[in-house]
Formats: C-alpha cells, sequence, structure tokens
C-alpha cells in the first residue's frame, strides 16, 4: 500500500445486514491478523472520521469489552458478528473485519500477523 493507491468508498456490516457501514480506504489496504481473541479477525484501519455507521445500525449493537476495557469489541446483537471494533493502542482510529467489506472494492490485502494477546 503507498500513498497513490486510489482511495475508494468500501461498505460492508454484519451477516444479518442489521448493521451496515461506510469507510474511504485505499483499494489496496494492509491488514493484520490478530491473535488475541478466539474469533480470529483480519482487519485493516482508519481514522474514525473516514468511517461513518449508517442510520438505524447503532440500534442492533452491543459491546463487549475485557481486561483493560480499552478495546471495544462491537457485535451486531442479531448474528453476533463483529464487523468493525475500537483497538485498545488506537482511539482514533476504527478497524474493519476485511471479510466484513462488502466484494468489489478491495484490489489487494497485504497480510501482517498482529499480536494483540500480549
Amino acid at each position: 500500500m503507498s500513498s497513490s493507491d486510489p482511495v475508494v468508498v468500501h461498505s460492508g456490516g454484519c451477516h444479518c445486514g442489521k448493521v451496515r457501514w461506510q469507510a474511504e480506504a485505499p483499494a489496496s489496504v494492509a491488514a493484520g491478523t490478530c491473535n488475541c481473541a478466539m474469533r480470529g479477525i483480519t482487519f485493516f484501519t482508519l481514522p474514525n472520521d473516514k468511517f461513518q455507521l449508517q442510520p438505524g445500525s447503532d440500534e442492533f449493537l452491543t459491546t463487549y469489552t475485557f481486561g483493560t476495557g480499552t478495546a471495544k469489541h462491537i457485535l451486531c446483537k442479531v448474528c453476533g458478528i463483529t464487523s468493525f471494533y475500537k483497538q485498545r493502542g488506537n482511539p482514533g482510529e476504527v478497524a474493519l473485519s476485511v471479510s466484513c467489506v462488502d466484494p468489489g472494492t478491495i484490489t489487494h490485502v497485504h497480510v501482517t500477523p498482529f499480536d494483540g494477546s500480549s
């Protein structure tokens, strides 16, 4: 991923479709695969102001925290999917699950392991 990668609008959300969002990010993303939870997630981050939850989605959200309570694992109340969340180390950013982005806007994913369990 470089600064010359085109920025596109990605749409995505949870499995049941109750939670939907849009995000501005490059078409080619640098993602991390986290070992911090049993669920495992491949994610990429972007500034909070580049993320927009679609109207009506917030009523279907619930938040799970553990440990320090800083990380906010945001889940759909209906299907249980975490399509985005707040990392404990990056409060100014939102992390999006690569698998929850609608097909067609991501052209490449460069994945790097992320040690979230330490």
